[in-house]
């Protein structure tokens, strides 16, 4: 018997400490079970939404961050799948010698695509060259020759040589699986970029404060399905959500280093710290918006400076190929020549000249959307959620420059789910999004080889584009209407805000109108 149990009754027993707070039930949690009809229909096949009398927050080992990333990995699974029809092999090589099947043209009949497979020869990795300081003689159409280099930022043309050179150890190991060498490249490369999914995924259910199952549809995105193994690009969205959140966190020295480093990986991380300015401008916040640009131009610096002083020539090779490239296919600049016959800004061109007017209407339309959303930023009645201006800021970048490849969409799917939770507009614009690859793959065809015209292609960009600018007219609106914004409900401000959580405005771009009072009028 327990000797407490033998107390008389009525006497008291003094707690040797004052009693913890319970942390039984998180009640401030959104249950999109209860709150969202489609997911309740969803929830109805593992018993329904939770009970009223339902103690939220008690898992010890199915917490909700779990199930997201269980439910990642089972879409990127998807995602390996879609693309390991490219990396099939078949005795195609000299003596019947193993290959890779690419038959038919499979890799756009299969829809398999993915530019990590002929990287693996056209960057010269399947020769053990280090990035940027190999290259090689490349004949273009008309003749001309072009020595060329590495044509990727520093730290993703990094990750492609690490990755080769751990594909390559794997295979020089007998007793371990063989395959070809870019089949194990790819696998390599694809586990990387998984991983770097994986981080996305928490990084942005942690930015979701109480609406962490917002997250969901950046671990179950069909953009996930199709582009997640396409390009390297999940490497700087998990830079970027990594920064948000530290910077959600307060953390502004590491919320910049993460941000610089996803620079040296792709471009668009760097452009947050466009919105980060706006903000920190109308709240008065410029010391630690300084602490993280200077943190990000460091870590941008400490990885791409000892390259460009190596190696000069491949290191501007990134910057030379984006400023003499056209526009690309899925651009806006190239959807009005398919249908109109247009020969663009700077009329026929050949391999290697610059297109000096549309980098200038680039330039100047960006500037112009991102002066557009600052004034948004410094006017709106109510201080914009980061989320919302990196979205914004992201899309205006992706509309009107001459280059979207398809997996750039990828880099919308994490600010889109902070920016706007409205689950079944998000999940049809990702559905239209990742349905543009089909098109795409069997315009690549060719129409005398049973693909489709230019048109069927373009119009599904078309489409959307449309689908993203209606993303970004429902964030203006709810800009200017924050009681319509789900983030904001039960009393919460920026959960990524970091210190401008909550925090007064100091400047505004226009002051608020004083309403007259009863006693204005007498």
């Amino acid at each position: 018997m327990n000797d407490r149990s033998a107390q008389p009754v009525g006497r008291r027993i003094a707690s040797p400490a004052t009693p913890a707070p319970d942390l039984s039930s998180d009640a401030t949690r959104d249950r999109p079970a209860n709150t969202d009809p489609m997911v309740a229909e969803l929830a109805s096949v593992i018993g329904g939404p939770a009970g009223k009398h339902a103690l939220i927050g008690r898992q010890r080992f199915m917490t909700p961050l779990r199930v997201l990333l269980l439910l990642a990995v089972v879409f990127l699974c998807f995602g390996w799948f879609a693309k390991a029809g490219c990396i099939q092999q078949a005795p195609n090589g000299p003596d019947g010698a193993l290959g890779l099947d690419w038959s038919g043209s499979r890799q756009y009949v299969a829809m398999c695509y993915s530019d990590t497979v002929p990287l693996f020869g056209a960057e010269r990795l399947d020769e053990g060259a280090f990035p940027y300081k190999k290259s090689w003689e490349e004949t273009a159409a008309d003749g001309t020759s072009q020595i060329r280099y590495m044509e990727y930022p520093v730290l993703s043309g990094l990750y492609q040589y690490g990755s080769m050179v751990v594909a390559r150890s794997w295979t020089s190991v007998s007793w371990l699986p063989q395959a070809l060498d870019v089949a194990v490249y790819f696998n390599v490369v694809a586990l990387g970029l998984a991983i770097a999914w994986l981080v996305t995924v928490w990084a942005t259910a942690l930015s979701a404060g109480r609406r962490i199952f917002d997250a969901a549809l950046v671990a179950a995105s069909p953009l996930v399905v199709v582009h997640a193994f396409t390009n390297f690009d999940a490497l700087a969205t998990a830079f970027a959500a990594g920064g948000l959140l530290a910077w959600g966190r307060k953390k502004p020295v590491l919320a910049g280093v993460l941000l610089g480093l996803g620079g040296a990986a792709k471009l668009y991380p760097l452009l947050l710290l466009g919105p980060l300015l706006v903000l920190c401008w109308r709240a008065g916040k410029m010391r630690e918006w300084g602490v993280t640009a200077c943190a990000a131009v460091a870590a941008w610096l400490a990885v791409t400076l000892p390259i460009a002083i190596l190696f000069p020539s491949g290191w501007y090779e990134f910057m030379r190929l984006n400023s003499t490239r056209g526009a690309d296919p899925d651009s806006i600049y190239n959807v009005v020549a398919s249908f109109t016959g247009w020969a663009g800004f700077d009329g026929v061109q050949y391999a290697g000249d610059t297109p000096i007017v549309l980098n200038a209407v680039t330039f100047v339309l960006f500037g112009l959307v991102c002066a557009a959303i600052a004034y948004i930023a410094l006017n709106a009645p109510t201080r914009p959620r980061l989320a919302q201006l990196a979205f914004l800021v992201v899309a205006g970048f992706l509309l009107t420059n001459k280059v979207w490849s398809p997996q750039y969409s990828l880099w919308l799917v994490p600010l889109a789910v902070l920016a706007l939770p409205h689950r079944r507009i998000l999940l049809a614009w990702m559905a239209v999004d990742a349905l543009v690859w089909f098109p795409r793959m069997y315009y690549y065809l060719g129409v005398g080889n049973k693909g489709v015209p230019e048109q069927w292609f373009t119009a599904a960009v078309v489409v959307r584009d449309i689908a993203v600018i209606g993303l970004c007219a429902l964030v203006v609106r709810q800009i200017y209407r924050p009681s319509e914004d789900l983030v904001r409900g039960g009393g919460v401000d920026d959960p990524i805000g970091g210190v401008l959580d909550r925090a007064p405005d100091v400047r505004r771009g226009a002051k608020p109108v004083r309403r007259k009072t009863v006693s204005d009028s007498a």
